[in-house]
């Protein structure tokens, strides 16, 4: 099939490279001409493991290019995703403006019947805005008679291991009230579910921009509740391991998204939680358990760095001459997303009570550079940040931190004290080696 994914970002690119790995002819097309002169060159813009492997091949194999010529890429392809930023208005609402920007571009230069789908994560009702913009442009243009259908496609990729999310999904959910149009998904998906005979669940379009947003949801409400139980772990002195053990062997609840840690981040959960809660508003219903997720978030995230701080006012220490080391900046590993990103709220406490910061992530320096500027130091190497620190707070559970070197770790810091924000380490094991170790819920 010919397809045009308008938006060369994340989900574009490991969409739009998928697509294009099971056959299909795929242009990629964004605005941004600097994105595309690096795609065009060979380079990749964003980190995902295995993206580049399979951008290169399927450019070599003519299945895949990359444009920033809107009207060529439309006019080549019957599928057209929009797969574009969602961005967080200040009430907490996804702000369409990108997204129903490209529907009006696209009223603008079609000639021929189209499917118009919405892969971005957008509200109830989008669609039918969509539907609206690109019916008001076929008008000014005296060609009322062109066809189209507009589809709600939600993507479930999980960043760090997308390629795998989208080769081999639990489930695709397409809305369309189009039973032609569904069928045409159905034959675009078939290879991506073949081997694995999950479902491709075809639904009302409401319903299907809703399931995104509750799936988020939820999953952000289970890591909330784990992480709420830790805190009484440590005030009562059990071990939140355990306890996820006890809950998660239940077949009811499960194991996953039941880590503790300093809350959760990234581009979806915090987005989508709001954004959803915003949605309910307007219709006059208030979803209480959502708003007290979100709340609860926001005090994890701060309970970390109290945790910290803590430590060294309980030793009437002078926090302008205390200097903590962090591994991870990144919202999860494998990934250079720092998008609402614990860390960044945990240093910027830190920062605010006088305490000098010194930081590595193996892949997110960069992006943290763009926010936090000079405020902290960057080290690139995940010892040499150690040398001479008071403390080191592991916040991103990248692998290369779940079995260190203790023994060398000990003798470069000032202090040997570690917060583990991701109860990544045995803690018999470091206070063995003399080391105070704080973890989350540790007891």
């Amino acid at each position: 099939m010919k397809i045009c994914m308008i938006g060369s970002g994340y989900v574009g690119l490991v969409t739009g490279a998928c697509f294009a790995e099971m056959g299909n002819d795929v242009i990629c097309v964004d605005e941004n001409k600097e994105k595309i002169d690096v795609l065009n060159n060979g380079g990749v813009p964003i980190y995902e493991p295995g993206l580049k492997e399979v951008i290169e091949r399927n450019v070599q194999g003519n299945r895949l290019r990359f444009t920033t010529d809107f009207n060529e890429a439309v006019s080549h392809c019957q599928l057209c995703f929009i797969a574009v930023g969602t961005p967080q208005d200040k009430d907490g609402t996804a702000d369409l403006k990108y997204v129903l920007q490209v529907a009006r571009q696209i009223g603008q230069v079609m000639e021929d019947y189209k499917v118009i789908i919405d892969k971005s994560t957008v509200p109830v009702g989008t669609a039918d805005k969509v539907r609206g913009v690109v019916t008001e442009e076929l008008k000014k243009r005296g060609r009322e008679h062109i066809e189209f259908d507009v589809v709600s496609n939600p993507e479930f990729l999980k960043e760090g291991n997308a390629l795998q999310d989208f080769m081999r999904p639990e489930r695709v959910i397409i809305g369309t009230d189009n039973v032609r149009t569904a069928a045409l998904f159905k034959e675009l998906y078939d290879p991506f579910i073949r081997t694995t005979n999950n479902p491709i669940l075809i639904m009302d379009i409401k319903s299907a921009e809703l399931a995104k947003y509750a799936s988020n949801a939820f999953l952000a409400t289970k890591v909330t509740f784990i992480n709420e139980l830790a805190i009484l772990c440590d005030k009562v002195g059990a071990d939140i391991s355990q306890v996820r053990e006890g809950m998660g062997t239940d077949s009811r609840i499960g194991p996953r998204f039941l880590l503790a840690g300093p809350g959760y981040g990234g581009s979806c959960f915090p987005k989508d939680v709001q954004a959803l809660i915003q949605t309910a508003k307007t219709m006059g219903h208030s979803l209480e358990i959502c708003q007290a997720t979100h709340k609860a978030n926001q005090r994890q995230k701060a309970y970390f760095a109290e945790k910290i701080i803590n430590y060294y006012k309980e030793q009437n220490a002078d926090l302008s001459e205390i200097t903590i080391a962090i591994w991870g900046l990144t919202f999860k590993p494998k990934t250079d997303d720092i998008r609402e990103a614990p860390a960044l709220d945990v240093i910027e406490k830190l920062l605010a009570n006088g305490i000098n910061v010194r930081v590595f992530d193996p892949i997110g320096m960069d992006n943290a550079r763009k926010i936090l500027g000079d405020k902290i130091t960057y080290v690139d190497d995940n010892y040499e940040v150690l040398d001479g620190a008071d403390g080191l707070a592991i916040i991103t559970e990248w692998n290369m931190f779940k079995s260190p070197d203790l023994p060398r770790i000990k003798d470069l810091m000032k202090i040997p004290v570690i917060f583990d924000g991701r109860n990544i380490l045995n803690p018999s094991e470091i206070k063995s080696l003399g080391f105070n170790y704080f973890g989350i819920g540790r007891g």
